[in-house]
């Protein structure tokens, strides 16, 4: 039994590059200290005695800034390449997290959130881009999901560890988060060698390969779509922790052990439910059905009484939500672009993301200010029913996979 079940895991990790796992290494090590942002609602309402609102704006300029760090860091990716752009995010990032526990007036954080944002969030489309050059067709999903258990580990240990901190001093967690993006950028350094932009010398091939994700319009009706999910999914970071300590009483040592445990899942499931399901049906058929599974772990808190159980229960939902699509969210979008705009297509995948880090937190906190958890729960759940659909709608028009 042992012996299979190693077997199966062996598998299901086999053939992916030794460079895809220095990158998942870096992320692991810059996800340890992932633990501002999760708690940075509960510093904003419990510390700094913000309003919810004033919380939620908080959060949504830390999505603005994702938005402008999103863009020029697909724009840099394309002309310049990933690599120093990686580096130069998580070291910009790392002082900017440091700096920001220093911040404590509503005006002095939200730009220093901005500020932050922008320079943490050009490390994406770089890192999305990184994976995909250093991976295959063939290996790219496993791949991804490769980086993602990495950056859910570290979620995991972050959220724990997170919650410690934040029982003792908020502002530990800054600093902690700080130090780990330098460090991560160090090990990154140590490890890989640099890779400039790569030039295609065959000038016809380049002009026929090459196309604008911002013409692409099912790619761009996939954007909307996932904006809408990413801003139904970050309520898990935003104002769902808040909810769980007003509204449940809940510790901040138990709350972080809610985002341990969906790191865990993630680490010890999605591997195996990638390489048992990738290819049997279209991507989007996977993501759809994600997009249900998420909006039901929303419902249920509203559905069942306030205990911790529901708490634990609707985490083990969300997390298989979150496993069934978004790993084939980047295996979508890779298969619609090549190495000339690799680049711009991952900006604007993270740009949807970033945008859902504004439009989220705002309209979650006005749900909440002028209608309470019980519409706020409902309205984020329907969201999610109404965008899976859509997932499902583009499925069928476009027949890709």
């Amino acid at each position: 039994m042992l012996n299979n079940t190693l077997k199966i895991y062996k598998n299901a990790f086999s053939g992916l590059s030794k460079e895809n796992w220095y990158l998942s290494l870096v992320m692991l090590i810059n996800r340890s200290g992932t633990m501002v942002v999760p708690f940075l609602t509960i510093y904003c309402t419990q510390k700094l005695n913000f309003s919810i609102v004033q919380a939620g704006t908080i959060m949504a300029l830390f999505g603005l800034g994702s938005v402008f760090g999103a863009f020029i860091g697909g724009k840099i990716t394309d002309k310049l390449g990933f690599y120093y752009l990686q580096v130069g995010a998580l070291i910009s990032g790392g002082f900017m997290f440091i700096t920001l526990a220093f911040l404590e007036t509503f005006v002095s954080l939200a730009i220093g959130t901005f500020i932050l944002s922008m320079c943490n969030e050009g490390f994406r489309p770089a890192n999305s881009s990184a994976v995909a050059f250093y991976s295959t067709e063939k290996t790219r999903t496993r791949s991804y999901s490769l980086n993602r258990i990495a950056i859910n580990l570290g979620w995991s240990f972050g959220g724990a560890m997170g919650g410690f901190f934040a029982s003792i001093d908020y502002h530990l967690l800054f600093f902690v988060d700080g130090f780990t993006n330098i460090l991560a950028a160090l090990i990154l350094i140590k490890l890989l060698p640099a890779v400039k932009k790569v030039k295609n010398e065959d000038k016809s091939i380049e002009r026929k390969i090459t196309k604008s994700a911002y013409r692409d319009k099912p790619y761009l009706a996939f954007i909307l779509l996932s904006t809408l999910f990413a801003s139904c999914f970050f309520q898990l970071f935003t104002l769902q922790p808040v909810f769980y300590k007003t509204e449940w009483h809940l510790s901040e040592i138990f709350i972080g052990g809610l985002m341990a445990l969906n790191g865990l899942l993630i680490v010890g499931f999605e591997m195996l439910l990638i390489n048992k399901i990738e290819g049997k049906k279209p991507s989007l058929y996977f993501i759809g059905l994600g997009t249900i599974i998420t909006g039901f772990s929303f419902a249920i808190l509203d559905i069942l009484p306030a205990l911790a159980l529901v708490a634990i229960l609707s985490t083990i939902i969300i997390s298989f939500g979150e496993m069934f699509a978004m790993p084939f969210m980047n295996t979508f979008w890779t298969s619609r672009s090549n190495d000339s705009n690799r680049g711009e297509y991952a900006g604007l995948y993270t740009i949807s993301w970033s945008v859902a880090q504004i439009i989220g937190p705002l309209y979650g906190s006005f749900l909440v200010e002028f209608g309470g958890y019980s519409l706020y729960w409902w309205t984020i759940s329907g969201i999610c029913m109404l965008t899976a659909s859509g997932f499902f709608l583009l499925n069928y028009l476009t027949g890709k996979k």
